[in-house]
Parts: C-alpha cells; sequence; structure tokens
C-alpha cells in the first residue's frame, strides 16, 4: 500500500459531441446533415426526405471527434 502510482484520470466523454454523432459497427463516424431545423415548411419534400440519412464524417473531422469521445483509433477491416 505504500507504493507511490501514477494514477491517470479516467477519459471523460463529451456528452454534447455524443449526441452529434453515431459510431457504426465497425467504428465508423457518422453526423446529421445541417439545416434541418430551421424553416423547414417552405423546403421540398425532396430536401426533407435527404436530411433522414445520416453522412459520414470527414476523415481530417473524424481524429477530433474520436479524441473528444474518449475512443480508440477506428478498427481496420
Amino acid at each position: 500500500m505504500g507504493e507511490d502510482i501514477d494514477i491517470v484520470p479516467k477519459m471523460k466523454t463529451h456528452k454534447a459531441t455524443a449526441k452529434r454523432f453515431k459510431i457504426t459497427g465497425s467504428g465508423r463516424l457518422f453526423r446529421l446533415k445541417q439545416r434541418r431545423s430551421h424553416l423547414r415548411r417552405r423546403k421540398s419534400k425532396r430536401v426533407l426526405r435527404s436530411w433522414d440519412k445520416d453522412v459520414p464524417l470527414a476523415r481530417v473531422d473524424a481524429k477530433r471527434v474520436r479524441q473528444i469521445l474518449g475512443l480508440r483509433k477506428a478498427k481496420r477491416k
């Protein structure tokens, strides 16, 4: 018990980021499209349907989002 052990603090998930991104089983990150909520009634039905699909996150952003979420690197296929 008298040992000097350096305890590393736990990584905490950034909860606001966790609500905005989804992680697939293979480890890919998906995001929602923008412009979803404002003035939806005047937009065409085709545009409204296109917002239902999630979009893969750009690779340049994925590294930063993974770090905020406390995830390890993406799984390799």
